[in-house]
């Protein structure tokens, strides 16, 4: 099991947004987090990625307390994106995978692997200002992913996206599903959460 949440509970004042809830996500899995807005679930990805501090429970990775160092293995898309504008796309990519511990040289062969194939090489000169909400997110999904993550956390990564966009992303996670490896997505997206995910989560 790659990531495992046990008996989680977390509050705001007398709002109790999570509790006792507990799930694994496993290599070559999809498990859905579904629930209606203020269900918790942005908050749970917060707690997993250390964002946030759970009030009781444990996150286990591979089978050890999480850790801060283990989220190197971790891409996380959040709700909320965040892009520098005025800097070149390239850059901007290579900036965010070296952060994730890869050297220049590995970020820039994993990077220009992603663009080839998504078909984005025209954009790395461009600032990121200039390009659509849908090509944003494509770009934050190729970040997220490009150290090769054993675990990745979606949150609503479709929110932006047109059909062939939303169908492209569908495809990349089913490869990475292939590839092995876990994957946590939150979506309101009904359809797309039956297409992938091999459990779901009601929050």
């Amino acid at each position: 099991m790659i990531l495992q949440v046990e008996h989680i509970n977390k509050a705001f004042g007398v709002n109790r947004v999570l509790d006792d809830v507990t799930f694994g996500v496993g290599s070559g899995e999809v498990v859905g987090l579904l629930g209606a807005n203020g269900a918790g679930k942005t908050t749970l990805l917060r707690i997993i990625t250390r964002l946030l501090t759970l009030d009781s429970g444990q996150l286990l990775f591979e089978g050890h307390p999480l850790a801060q160092d283990d989220l190197r293995h971790v891409g996380y898309l959040p709700e909320e994106r965040g892009l520098y504008r005025r800097m070149r796309v390239g850059e901007q990519a290579l900036y965010f995978a070296q952060l994730k511990g890869m050297s220049r040289s590995e970020a820039e062969e994993s990077l220009r692997g992603w663009f080839v194939r998504l078909g984005m090489m025209e954009w790395w000169q461009q600032p990121a200002g200039k390009l659509s909400k849908g090509m944003q997110q494509r770009l934050q999904f190729v970040v997220t992913v490009a150290h090769n993550p054993k675990l990745v956390i979606l949150d609503e990564p479709f929110t932006g996206l047109d059909v062939s966009g939303a169908a492209m992303l569908k495809d990349e996670i089913k490869r990475l599903k292939e590839q092995g490896a876990a994957i946590l997505l939150s979506t309101h997206n009904l359809q797309a959460a039956g297409e992938l995910c091999d459990k779901t989560i009601q929050l």
